[in-house]
C-alpha cells in the first residue's frame, strides 16, 4: 500500500461550529477515493490478524468508515445510535456533553456475547460518546479490546477516558 499524507486531505474550517473551534472535516476524505480507501485499507492491515469478531459504528460518520471495513474483513456491524433511532429492545446509555446530557442506544439482540468488537468513530475528541458505547457494548456481553478513529484530537484527553483500552487512530491533531 502506498502511503499518503491523510492530513492533506482533512479540510480546516475555522471558527465552525462557534469563534474558536478548528473543525476538521472529514468529508473531503470521503470525497477523495484514494484518502477514502487508503483509510479503509489501513483499518484492514491494522486489524486483520487481531481477531475482531464484529466492529460497532457509532452514528453518523462511524457508520461510514466501518461499513466497508466489516464488508472487507466479512464481520457484522453493529449500529450504536442516538436515543429513540431503534425500534427494538435496545440497551441505552447517557452521558455527558460539555453544557449537556446525550444518549447512545443499541440493539442488546446485535450485541454478540462474549465476542471480540472493536469500536470505531471517525473523530476521537473527548471520548464521551465512545466510552458510554464502550458500556453499553460491554453491558450486553461483548469485549472490546481497542477502539479505532480516523483522526482524534489528543489535547482534550480522551485517552485517560478511555483506558485501559487501547485507542488508535490514523492522525493525531495536537
Amino acid at each position: 500500500m502506498v502511503e499518503l499524507n491523510l492530513d492533506d486531505y482533512i479540510r480546516k474550517v475555522p471558527d465552525f461550529p462557534k469563534k474558536g473551534i478548528l473543525f476538521y472535516d472529514i468529508t473531503s476524505i470521503l470525497a477523495s477515493p484514494v484518502a477514502f480507501n487508503y483509510c479503509i485499507d489501513k483499518m484492514v492491515e491494522i486489524y486483520k490478524d487481531k481477531n475482531i469478531d464484529a466492529i460497532a459504528a457509532i452514528e453518523a460518520r462511524g457508520f461510514l468508515f466501518a461499513t466497508p471495513f466489516a464488508y472487507r474483513m466479512k464481520i457484522p456491524i453493529i449500529p450504536i445510535r442516538k436515543k429513540g433511532k431503534l425500534p427494538g429492545i435496545t440497551l441505552s446509555k447517557k452521558y455527558d456533553l460539555e453544557y449537556a446530557q446525550a444518549e447512545v442506544e443499541v440493539h442488546s439482540a446485535d450485541v454478540p456475547k462474549g465476542k471480540r468488537v472493536l469500536l470505531t468513530d471517525d473523530l476521537i475528541a473527548t471520548g464521551g460518546t465512545l466510552n458510554a458505547s464502550r458500556s453499553l457494548l460491554i453491558e450486553g456481553g461483548a469485549e472490546v479490546p481497542e477502539i479505532f478513529g480516523v483522526l482524534s484530537l489528543p489535547f482534550l484527553n480522551y485517552k485517560e477516558v478511555l483506558a485501559p483500552t487501547p485507542v488508535t487512530t490514523l492522525i493525531d491533531y495536537a
